[in-house]
């Protein structure tokens, strides 16, 4: 059992191994640094976003908190 399974590890590293390889031939293949960062920058802009609406809800639980000298309504 040990040596097929030592034996499939080494089949699905070898197969790895070969795509690699593959990859750094073809240079021209995948995202260029360019798309990259407009990606990142995307992901940012919602992050951001995600991050003013929830600073935004809590600010607005906060103040009703407050303004029910501590109740929750």
């Amino acid at each position: 059992m040990l040596i097929e399974q030592a034996q499939f590890v080494r089949a699905v590293l070898g197969m790895r191994l070969a795509r690699l390889r593959e990859a750094r031939e073809r240079r021209d293949a995948g995202a260029s640094a360019i798309e990259l960062a407009i990606i990142t920058a995307i992901l940012v802009g919602l992050a951001v976003a995600v991050l003013i609406v929830v600073t935004n809800i809590v600010n607005n639980r906060s103040n009703e908190i407050n303004s029910n000298n501590g109740k929750i309504p």
